[in-house]
C-alpha cells in the first residue's frame, strides 16, 4: 500500500534576499537536478513554476471526470425515476422532459465538482501536515513577512547534507539551518 505522507526527518532550510534572488536561486536547483525542494514565498513569483519545472497539476483533469459522473449520474437517476421505474404524465409533458432535469443536473455537477476539488487538493498536497521539520526553525515564520526561502528535503535522491549545504551557499543562500525532526 502506498504511503500519501512521506517521512521527512531533514530538512535544509536557505534564506535568500529578494524574488528575483529566489527565482534564480528556483531555477540553479532545477539545473542541477533537486527534485524535492520548495521555494516559500509570501506572494506569487511569475515565472517560479517554470523555475523548479513544476508540471500542471492533475487536479484539473480529476475535478472534470467527477464533475461529468455527477452530471451523468444526476441526469440517469432522473430519467430512470421518470421514465421507467414510475412513469406519470403531469401536465401532458413526456416521461424524459429534459428542461425539468437542469436544475437537479445543473446542482449534482457543481456540487460533485466542488468535493471533488477540495479533497483533491487535500490528497495531492498531502495535507495535513502536523509535523514537518520547518516548523521547529524561528526563522522559516518570517517567510510571510517578506522572506524567501528555499528548503531541501532529505528524500530527494541528491539530498546530502554538506554538498546541498554548500550548493545553497553558492547560489546566494543564507542563514542555512538543517532541521531534523525531532
Amino acid at each position: 500500500m502506498m504511503k500519501l505522507v512521506k517521512k521527512i526527518d531533514r530538512v535544509i532550510l536557505a534564506e535568500f534576499g529578494s524574488p528575483k534572488e529566489l527565482l534564480k536561486a528556483a531555477e540553479k536547483m532545477r539545473q542541477e537536478g533537486y527534485k524535492e525542494f520548495d521555494c516559500h514565498s509570501p506572494f506569487h513569483i511569475h515565472g517560479m513554476d517554470a523555475a523548479m519545472g513544476l508540471k500542471r497539476s492533475p487536479l484539473g483533469y480529476i475535478v472534470f471526470a467527477f464533475a461529468t459522473m455527477g452530471l451523468l449520474g444526476a441526469l440517469g437517476l432522473q430519467y430512470w425515476t421518470s421514465a421507467v421505474d414510475y412513469p406519470l404524465v403531469i401536465s401532458g409533458k413526456p416521461f424524459f422532459s429534459g428542461p425539468a432535469f437542469v436544475p437537479v443536473v445543473f446542482a449534482l455537477t457543481i456540487l460533485t465538482a466542488a468535493i471533488t476539488a477540495v479533497v483533491g487538493m487535500i490528497v495531492i498536497n498531502r495535507l495535513p501536515r502536523l509535523r514537518h521539520p520547518l516548523f521547529s526553525s524561528d526563522r522559516f515564520g518570517k517567510f510571510s513577512d517578506g522572506s524567501f526561502f528555499i528548503s531541501v528535503e532529505s528524500s530527494d535522491k541528491k539530498y546530502n547534507e554538506a554538498h546541498t549545504a554548500g550548493f545553497l551557499k553558492t547560489i546566494g543562500g543564507q542563514n542555512i539551518e538543517i532541521l531534523k525532526d525531532e
